[in-house]
């Protein structure tokens, strides 16, 4: 007997051999029976002890980003929103600071996250952080995640009051009076961090629970954390430990796979003969832990941003002359401790021979390799890597990964298909970044930005992410833009990537999972496979393309267990 069988609905199984099924049958946590024609769905509701009818409502495999920042997104719900909008003007985010400041004791911080440049006009400076919140520590995140701003408190903490340090990797931007402006670049970041870093592991527990509460909501069960333990991107050498007592406490709400960043590894001394140069102690790498929490792939940063201009590309950003202030890749150059030439083409984050000598140490060891590349030039890079490691150290289906993939001749993806490589780009960024990577690349590269049905061609596999909280997560929105390639002005962004809502439906479910080498316990509803399941009120492949972002979530089950409702369903228990 079934534990609980969902009946009268409209099930998008993810399997090309059974599409479509009528009921679902699930068993201690698992999909038992997928019921296609009527004898199927009576003998499926007559075995079953609970019985649900979801009258006509579509269910679809559980939502899987494949490429986020749990712990950032639920830190980031209790920092002022400095998103656009509602935030549309400098002058709109300094009050936004104000109000903020307002309520918080002088001395302490005050932390925004989600401001894009692009939009505003020009980054916030110290001066004006200064005015909005006098005697506060103010410290502002770019949505990006590869740049933020800090005021003169902060800066004089740091020395940074007067002079501004080289730092490789990054940049301490300065402004025409030849002063830190309070722009932090890339791992310059890192220098604010030191400040407030570690965080306390039951801040990060308490952000895994918000953040999961809003995922459930979402349909999303299960994630990558994209970084975790080191580096700017970390919140604590011990961030593993928060996920682990999330769980024990009850507040895991969803499965996590944790990416472990590169700064992490290091020798381990073991023998010659067994190739494991670079891991973690007790050679535990990709793939420890179980269904709810595992480790997935090491995660090496190249290069950072388009919208900000850090992304390392072949050819010059576009105008970049005239881009002062706003574009640091003019600014830039290998003698200000960074790894660029001074052309306007962004800069590594590290030397190129360091970054491929981690990587091939990596493959060696058995990891899986999850390299942040957007810029054609870092692609190459990594390319070059994947290729060296592949020839040196064979070893059958490594699935290593390019996160991003953001601005990629032809030619690299023909390459990335022939390595095997899982190319990890955001949907998404089309709607909310797309007008100021338009304007970045150029009109003679907007053909090479974010590219999906190109991947799909190529015969790769297409995972379906967010990069949340670079951007709204919910994995409708998505999909929607997977399908829409619309930027917020209503320009299109190289409108011949688009893909079909079942393709896109495919990549949020069962080429997330293959991303991470779960393919064969979740992503599908077929019997035996993990009982994860979203219900949503319309089916996605049947309605306007346009409609999709307003679809709702009217339940979502993790385990077989329903842990989101929206009470628009009887029945669960």
């Amino acid at each position: 007997m079934a534990d609980l069988a969902l009946v009268n609905a409209n099930v998008l199984t993810m399997d090309p051999g059974r599409p479509r099924a009528a009921a679902v049958a699930i068993t201690g946590g698992r999909i038992e029976a997928v019921a296609v024609s009527p004898a199927e769905v009576s003998a499926v509701q007559v075995h079953a002890a609970q019985v649900v009818d979801l009258r006509g409502a579509t269910v679809a495999p559980g939502f899987n980003d494949a490429h986020n920042h749990m712990t950032g997104f639920g830190m980031s719900l209790a920092e002022v929103d400095l998103r656009s909008p509602p935030i549309g003007s400098l002058d709109e985010l300094y009050a936004a600071i104000a109000r903020r400041a307002e309520t918080t004791a002088a001395g302490d911080w005050v932390i925004g996250s989600g401001y894009d440049q692009n939009k505003l006009g020009a980054h916030p400076h110290r001066d004006g952080l200064d005015r909005a919140a006098p005697g506060r520590r103010v410290w502002l995140r770019h949505t990006s995640g590869h740049m933020c701003v800090v005021n003169s408190l902060v800066l004089g903490d740091l020395g940074l009051d007067a002079a501004a340090p080289d730092v490789p990797g990054g940049r301490v931007a300065t402004d025409p009076d030849g002063r830190p402006s309070g722009l932090l670049e890339e791992r310059a970041q890192a220098l604010a961090g030191t400040l407030v870093y570690p965080y306390p592991l039951a801040q990060l527990t308490d952000a895994i629970d918000r953040a999961g509460a809003v995922y459930l909501a979402e349909g999303v069960t299960s994630c990558t954390e994209a970084g975790i333990g080191g580096g700017w991107i970390s919140h604590s050498p011990v961030e593993l430990a928060a996920f682990t007592a999330a769980r024990n406490q009850g507040r895991l709400r969803v499965r996590v796979e944790l990416m472990v960043a590169s700064e992490v590894l290091h020798q381990l001394g073991a023998h010659p003969d067994d190739g494991l140069d670079l891991g973690l102690d007790l050679g535990i790498r990709t793939g420890f832990g179980d269904d709810w929490l595992r480790l997935g792939a090491m995660k090496i940063f190249t290069d950072g941003s388009l919208v900000g201009r850090t992304a390392a590309l072949h050819d010059p950003y576009a105008g970049h002359e005239t881009h002062a202030e706003n574009d640091p890749s003019t600014q830039h150059d290998a003698s200000a401790g960074g790894y660029a030439d001074g052309a306007g083409r962004g800069y590594l984050q590290a030397d190129a021979a360091q970054l491929q000598a981690t990587i091939i140490a990596a493959h060696r060891s058995g990891w899986q390799v999850a390299a942040h590349a957007i810029g054609d030039r870092a692609v190459d890079l990594v390319l070059d890597a994947y290729a060296q490691a592949l020839a040196a150290f064979p070893r059958p289906d490594p699935r290593h990964r390019i996160e991003h993939f953001g601005l990629t001749r032809a030619r690299q993806v023909t390459r990335a298909a022939e390595l095997g490589v899982i190319a990890v780009p955001q949907g998404r960024f089309a709607s909310e970044l797309g007008d100021g990577m338009l304007a970045a690349v150029g009109p003679g590269r907007h053909d090479w930005l974010y590219r999906q049905r190109s991947l799909l061609e190529a015969g790769m596999v297409l995972p379906g992410s967010s990069d949340r909280p670079v951007v709204a997560g919910a994995p409708l929105l998505g999909i929607a833009d997977m399908v829409g390639r619309r930027t917020a002005t209503g320009a299109p962004l190289n409108p011949g990537e688009a893909i079909t809502v079942p393709q896109a439906l495919y990549a949020y479910t069962a080429g997330s999972a293959y991303a991470s080498r779960q393919e064969h316990v979740k992503g599908s509803i077929i019997p035996g496979q993990l009982a994860d399941l979203v219900v949503l009120s319309e089916d996605p492949t049947a309605v306007s393309p346009v409609r999709i972002a307003g679809l709702a979530v009217l339940a979502t089950l993790v385990d077989g267990q329903c842990r989101y409702d929206s009470g628009a369903i009887d029945g669960w228990r």
